[in-house]
C-alpha cells in the first residue's frame, strides 16, 4: 500500500535525476526560506523584509556582507548567514546525496544539526519511497531524531522520541509521571506513548509527523528487523552496494577484522574491545544492539574483509539518549577501490 508520509519535510520540492538521486530546486530553497528562523515577523525591519522577499524571488542570488549588516536584529543576521552557508553546501554538488556526504568530509560539519537532520529525513523519504512499512518509517526516524531509551525492570528496551518525551514531561497534566519517564523510571504507555507493533501499523500513518510512537529494541523484535532493512537500503542508495544486515547477540569471532559504530558511544566501545582494552561495566551496559553486515558481492568489499562480516553496534549515552550517525554507514565501510 502506498503512503505519503512526512509531507512537511520538503521532499516534494526536489527533483530526481536519471540516476534516481535528488536535485535541489529553487522551490526547495524557497521552502527553506519559510522556516521560522527566517520568515519575517511583525517586528522585522524593512531591510530584513526586503532581503527575504528578494531571496524568495531569486533564491540563488549572491548576498553581500553589507546586505546582512543592514539587518537590525542580530539573530536575523546570524540566521541568514547560516542559511547562506547551508545553501552553498547543498548547491556545491550536482545532487543532494553528494552534498550530504560532503558535509562530513574535510574539516567537519559547519551547519547546524537541525538542517543536517532535515536533509537526512528528506533522503530517507526518497529512499524508502511510498511503499515502506510503518515500522520502517518509524525506525527511520532514529536516523534524524534523538531517541530516549528506557530499560524496564524485565529487560525490555524501549525507544521514544526525545523531543516528544520532554514535551510530555513538561505538560502539567502529566506532572511527576513525565519526570519519571524522562529518567527511564516508568513504562512509556503511562504517558500515552503507544508502542508500534505490526497490529497497530495502520494507525501510524495518521500520526506520522507526530513522532509519538515508541518501539521495542530487543533482539528478535520487528523494529530491529526494520532497522536492518533501512540501513541496507541507505547503503544501497548512496554507495550502490548490496548488503545483508542481521542482528547478533554478541561478537564471538577470532577473525573480527572490521566494525562500524552507529553512534559515538558504540564507536568508542567497539574500538576498545577490538584493541583488547578493558571496558567498564557501565559503558557495556549502555550497548543496545549488535549487528553483522555481509556484502552480497565480493567485488564490493575490500580484500581485507573477504568472507568476513562487518560488525555494527549502537549504544545510548549516560543520559539514556541514542543519537545515530547514519553517515558512519557511508564513510566507514571497507569498500573495494573503484576505478
Amino acid at each position: 500500500m502506498s503512503h505519503n508520509y512526512w509531507p512537511l519535510c520538503g521532499y516534494t520540492f526536489l527533483e530526481t535525476n536519471t540516476a534516481g538521486h535528488l536535485v535541489v530546486t529553487d522551490d526547495f530553497l524557497r521552502f527553506l526560506l519559510e522556516r521560522p528562523e527566517l520568515a519575517p515577523m511583525e517586528t522585522s525591519c524593512a531591510a530584513e523584509i526586503n532581503l527575504h522577499q528578494y531571496l524568495l524571488e531569486s533564491p540563488r542570488s549572491e548576498i553581500k556582507p553589507d546586505q546582512l549588516a543592514s539587518l537590525q536584529d542580530a539573530d536575523a543576521r546570524d540566521n541568514y548567514a547560516v542559511w547562506l552557508r547551508f545553501r552553498q553546501r547543498i548547491l556545491a554538488h550536482p545532487t543532494l546525496e553528494a552534498s550530504y556526504l560532503a558535509l562530513f568530509q574535510g574539516s567537519g560539519v559547519d551547519v547546524p544539526p537541525l538542517l543536517v537532520h532535515q536533509i537526512s529525513q528528506i533522503l530517507l523519504r526518497h529512499i524508502l519511497k511510498d511503499d515502506a512499512t510503518a515500522m520502517q518509517v518509524r525506525i527511520a526516524e532514529m536516523f534524524f531524531r534523538t531517541q530516549k531509551i528506557t530499560v524496564l525492570a524485565d529487560g525490555v528496551v524501549m525507544a521514544a522520541d526525545e523531543e516528544t518525551v520532554e514535551r510530555l514531561a513538561t505538560q502539567s497534566s502529566f506532572g511527576t509521571l513525565g519526570d519519571l519517564l524522562q529518567k527511564g523510571g516508568i513504562k512509556l504507555k503511562s504517558v500515552d506513548l503507544d508502542v508500534l507493533q505490526p497490529e497497530s501499523a495502520d494507525e501510524y500513518w495518521s500520526r506520522n509527523e507526530s513522532f509519538d510512537w515508541a518501539v521495542q529494541l530487543n533482539h528478535g523484535q520487528p523494529a530491529l528487523e526494520a532497522l536492518c532493512d533501512v540501513m541496507a537500503l541507505w547503503i544501497k542508495h548512496f554507495l550502490g552496494v548490496s548488503v545483508r544486515i542481521q542482528t547478533e547477540k554478541d561478537i564471538d569471532d577470532d577473525q573480527w577484522v572490521w566494525h562500524v559504530g552507529l553512534d559515538a558511544q558504540a564507536s568508542g566501545v567497539l574500538n576498545a574491545l577490538y584493541q583488547d582494552e578493558e571496558v567498564d561495566t557501565e559503558r557495556m551496559e549502555r550497548m543496545l544492539c549488535l549487528f553483522s553486515l555481509h556484502f552480497l558481492e565480493q567485488t564490493d568489499m575490500s580484500a581485507q574483509v573477504h568472507g568476513k562480516p562487518v560488525y555494527l553496534a549502537m549504544a545510548m549515552d549516560a543520559e539514556q539518549r541514542l543519537k545515530l550517525k547514519p553517515q558512519n554507514l557511508l564513510l566507514n565501510l571497507p569498500l573495494a577501490k573503484r576505478s
